[in-house]
C-alpha cells in the first residue's frame, strides 16, 4: 500500500509486489483515501484515518474468504501498517519500509522553518512542489493529528505474536536510519534491516530489499 509520493516511492512498491507475485504470493496494493487514484480529499497527517483504511480492505478480502498473512507499507504507509497492528492485531505479519518513528520531525523539511507562525497567523498553510505549483493544503487540525501521533506508545502494545520487519536504508535523507533503530527498540518481536547505501525508496537497492521481504514472511 502507499500514499501520495514520487515516482520511485510507487515504482518500489511495485517492485517488491512483484517478486512476490514471482514467489505465488498474491499481493493487493492500494492508494489511502484522497491519495493517488482513490477518491476522497487529501488530508496531511490522517494516520489513524488511513488505519480505517487499512481495516475496510482487510474486511473485505475476509469477506471474501480470503487470507490476510501480511502487511506491507512504505514512508508513511510504513507509520499507518505499524499503527493497524497495534489497535487491531489479528495480522501476523508487518512489514515496515522507511518508516518514521518521531513524528515531530521532518516537518519543518517539508513545509518550511516558519511553517508553525504561518499556521498560527492564518490557521493553515499551502504546500508546493519545486515549480511553485499548489500540492495540497496543511491545517493547524492537520499538523496537530500528526504531532498527536504517538508511535512509541502505538509500537509498545503491537503483539509479541505478530512479526515486524522493518527495512531501512542507511543513506535515507528523508527519514534518518535513527528511526529505524528507535522501532527496533520498542517493538517485540521486530528485525531490523539496514540497507548500506540505499536512499528512502532503496531507488539503487531493490534487490536488497526484495530479498530482506522474502526471506521475512
Amino acid at each position: 500500500m502507499h500514499v501520495k509520493g514520487h515516482y520511485y516511492e510507487t515504482f518500489t512498491l511495485r517492485t517488491v509486489a512483484s517478486a512476490l507475485v514471482e514467489e505465488g504470493i498474491s499481493t493487493f496494493r492500494f492508494d489511502f483515501s484522497g491519495n493517488g487514484d482513490s477518491e476522497g480529499n487529501f488530508s496531511y497527517g490522517n494516520y489513524w484515518k488511513e488505519v480505517e483504511d487499512i481495516r475496510s480492505v482487510t474486511s473485505f478480502w475476509r469477506a471474501e474468504n480470503r487470507q490476510v498473512s501480511f502487511l506491507m507499507g512504505h514512508s508513511k504507509g510504513g507509520n499507518a501498517v505499524l499503527l493497524y497492528a497495534s489497535k487491531y492485531g489479528e495480522v501476523p505479519v508487518i512489514v515496515n519500509m522507511s518508516g518514521r518513528f518521531a513524528l515531530e520531525r521532518g516537518i519543518a523539511e517539508r513545509l518550511g522553518e516558519n511553517f508553525m507562525q504561518e499556521i498560527e497567523e492564518l490557521g493553515f498553510l499551502f504546500v508546493g512542489d519545486k515549480s511553485g505549483n499548489v500540492d495540497y493544503k496543511v491545517t493547524k487540525e492537520s499538523l496537530q493529528d500528526r504531532l498527536n501521533t504517538d508511535m512509541k506508545t502505538a509500537c509498545l502494545s503491537i503483539s509479541k505474536s505478530c512479526r515486524v520487519l522493518t527495512v531501512h536504508g542507511s543513506w535515507d535523507m528523508v527519514v534518518p536510519v535513527a528511526d529505524a533503530y528507535e522501532f527496533d527498540k520498542v517493538i517485540p518481536s521486530h528485525q531490523l534491516k539496514v540497507v548500506d547505501g540505499a536512499d528512502h525508496s532503496f531507488r539503487f537497492h531493490q534487490s536488497e530489499l526484495i530479498e530482506a521481504v522474502l526471506q521475512f514472511i
